[in-house]
């Protein structure tokens, strides 16, 4: 898995960030979704070293071997603004001022933050399975809440879910079901298992959708308010066999009041789309990166 690549825990602004990273060219960071690691991308980042890009994966301050902060009241440590300054801080240390960020899921929320915190980084975006935070909550419907309950669940802090999942962590999330090592790939499982079965990485993920609902839908409401855009062009792709088109139509249509140029498209794929359509994936990725890496 990631032959040719470099594992390392780094020092980013006294938050440690374990960071795979490899190629060379462009570069680009890829972010990954709830409750993955940095090794979802174990089929997408070698594609796209091999179409010439520079590619680096960490994992997001909470997930997997990153850092896990202390928490305040305001749940600020884990906002995507937070998670952003994170990621600019290790592109820089990596010697990458500027960049591409995609990210996926959650990590598109930290992506999209990424591009409008800090334009003058940030190359291009893709966002992949998401919407801005304050549209999900601002669009939510019965549907929305049926299928998403678990936003609003993770997200109690007075009656704490880590209590049920860390009860039983591996039945909670899937791990020989619908996130077995034969649909995730048996070294991808294993990062992910350790990850699970860490009672402070699931206190880092529900800490996540926590930001989520309070202190990042007031930074979506102070941007938009300002009429503040994301500058460099953006990629919109979601899982066709998800239910992101059920939920809010055209994601494109979504996006347009947030973004400068965008533009996307489905790719055929449940919504783990890195693990289950990953030739797809990193050719749309390359496509639009072969073009855009350099416009923003």
């Amino acid at each position: 898995m990631f032959e040719g690549f470099l594992l390392e825990e780094v020092d980013v602004a006294g938050m440690r960030v374990r960071v795979r990273h490899g190629g060379s060219g462009p570069p680009v960071v890829l972010l990954h979704g709830h409750p993955r690691t940095h090794t979802t991308w174990y089929d997408v980042a070698p594609r796209l070293v091999d179409a010439g890009f520079t590619v680096v994966c960490p994992d997001l301050r909470g997930y997997g071997g990153s850092a896990k902060p202390l928490t305040d009241p305001d749940h600020t440590p884990y906002s995507k603004r937070a998670l952003a300054g994170d990621i600019v801080g290790l592109m820089d240390l990596l010697g990458h001022r500027r960049f591409a960020v995609a990210g996926h899921d959650r990590g598109s929320h930290v992506a999209y933050r990424t591009a409008l915190d800090h334009p003058e980084n940030v190359s291009a975006l893709v966002v992949m399975d998401g919407v801005p935070v304050i549209e999900a909550l601002e669009r939510c419907g019965a549907e929305f809440a049926a299928a998403w309950w678990h936003w609003w669940f993770f997200a109690q802090a007075e009656k704490p879910a880590e209590r049920v999942i860390c009860a039983d962590p591996e039945t909670w999330y899937g791990a020989w079901t619908t996130n077995a090592p034969q649909v995730l790939g048996p070294e991808n499982h294993a990062d992910f298992l350790a990850a699970i079965r860490d009672p402070a990485t699931v206190h880092g993920m529900l800490e996540d959708y926590r930001a989520g609902l309070g202190i990042d839908r007031g930074n979506d409401a102070a941007d938009r308010a300002a009429g503040r855009r994301i500058e460099c062009p953006t990629l919109v792709l979601w899982s066709t066999d998800d239910d992101l088109e059920q939920i809010y139509g055209d994601p494109v249509e979504v996006w347009r009041p947030w973004c400068r140029k965008v533009e996307g498209h489905g790719i055929k794929s449940t919504h783990h789309i890195a693990e289950q359509a990953p030739a797809n994936l990193a050719r749309a990725l390359t496509d639009f990166l072969a073009i855009n890496w350099g416009r923003g």
